[in-house]
């Protein structure tokens, strides 16, 4: 695979997108609605706006795996995959827990900001990103997150926090129009 400097300025354009999105969301809340619950699953507003800042934080530790993995067997990869896959269950668990607490640390304000930070870090990483490097893969335990694909190239996980991004962005009941 192969990424042309079209699709890099596409991935910008995403990213400045949802770093947008966020705020608005956030500044167009009241405290009411971050505390209401969600659509669809156990967290409130504020822990799934949580959740989809984590979505973005997550990337950058994940690239540094597949630079790894990605130069290493495929059935090294495929190993790592079967056993993360096979501790779904405790994943699920610090996966839930993780918003929960992780909204209580951080503020509304605080919030906006370590989402500007993290879009900033990709923003740059996709930029020094040598064409090359788009291709590498490695396999990813699919039971964990269902925008996991089996195998995911690095291209694929510039890509990938924005479909969780809204996903979860049509589970919040902030107002009728973030739907």
């Amino acid at each position: 695979m192969s990424t042309s400097p079209l699709d890099r300025q596409a991935i910008h354009e995403e990213l400045e997108q949802a770093r947008m999105t966020f705020h608005q969301l956030l500044d167009d809340a009241c405290d009411a609605d971050l505390r209401r619950p969600t659509e669809g699953t156990r967290w409130t507003n504020e822990q799934l706006l949580f959740h989809m800042l984590f979505g973005y934080m997550l990337i950058r530790p994940l690239l540094l795996l597949l630079r790894i993995f990605g130069r290493l067997p495929r059935g090294v990869g495929r190993s790592f995959a079967g056993l993360l896959n096979a501790g779904t269950k405790p994943f699920d668990v610090v996966n839930y827990l993780g918003p929960v607490g992780g909204a209580k640390v951080l503020s509304r304000r605080r919030m906006g900001t370590a989402f500007d930070r993290v879009i900033a870090f990709l923003h740059h990483r996709l930029d020094v990103e040598r064409e090359g490097d788009f291709a590498l893969a490695m396999s990813y335990p699919t039971r964990w997150d269902p925008f996991f694909y089996d195998v995911m190239t690095v291209a694929d996980l510039y890509r990938y926090p924005l479909r969780h991004f809204e996903f979860h962005r049509r589970q919040l009941t902030l107002t009728d129009d973030d739907r």
